[in-house]
């Protein structure tokens, strides 16, 4: 599914810095309320359009919703091509994303916030679109990372190539909410001490010594 899928051709028309306006207004509510309480006539008023128009580009508030999350998507697909697309190891293909995570959470915490409350939706149907939309790119690029390491001699070939990039993104994922939403910081403080969130080197060599373990 492309994000041309999501709006009107009209909002494809419009210049790039109006339409990352929106997305950004967009972004910002339904990370702040989540997608049931989050007002259209909000995301209108922060994008500096009006109601009208905004219903113009998107047929509803669902499908701005899925157009900003495959937005932010498409920009995560084009980070993970280049860090992977190297001929570095899997391990350090693996540091280049932790740390791109460590630097992205901090600075992106809406969107992350976002993704969270994605990760939570009530409504299966909603629930379903949105993990083909957020999963589908994260699952083809780390299971191509992992069959190339696997060829290449550096990770061990009994390895579920599939099973482990889901676990790989499972680690990343609890990654991003940590630096990024309240309770998962908490939750990380209590598992490795008040100090962890501020240690980036530490959290990045214990996650690739886990990684070496396991793959090795």
């Amino acid at each position: 599914m492309s994000l041309q899928d999501h709006h009107s051709p009209t909002f494809g028309h419009l210049p790039t810095e109006k339409q990352l306006r929106i997305f950004r207004a967009a972004a910002e509510e339904f990370a702040l309320r989540g997608f049931d309480s989050a007002k259209m006539n909000t995301i209108a008023y922060g994008a500096d359009v009006s109601v009208g128009s905004l219903y113009q580009y998107f047929e509803n508030k669902q499908a701005l919703y899925l157009a900003v999350i495959h937005n932010s998507i498409a920009e995560m697909e084009e980070l993970l091509d280049t860090l992977l697309h190297t001929d570095a190891d899997i391990l350090l293909k693996a540091e280049r994303i932790l740390r791109e995570i460590q630097r992205f959470s901090r600075k992106e915490r809406l969107l992350i916030k976002l993704y969270q409350g994605a990760t939570a939706q009530n409504d299966p149907h909603l629930a379903a679109q949105l993990a083909a939309e957020i999963e589908s790119v994260t699952a083809r690029i780390y299971r191509q990372a992992i069959q190339e390491a696997q060829a290449a001699g550096e990770i061990r070939r009994d390895i579920d190539a599939d099973f482990a990039a889901y676990m790989l993104n499972s680690f990343f994922m609890a990654l991003q909410f940590s630096y990024s939403c309240e309770y998962h910081a908490e939750r990380l403080r209590i598992y490795a001490g008040t100090s962890a969130l501020e240690r980036d080197d530490f959290v990045v060599e214990q996650v690739l010594n886990f990684f070496k373990s396991a793959l090795r």
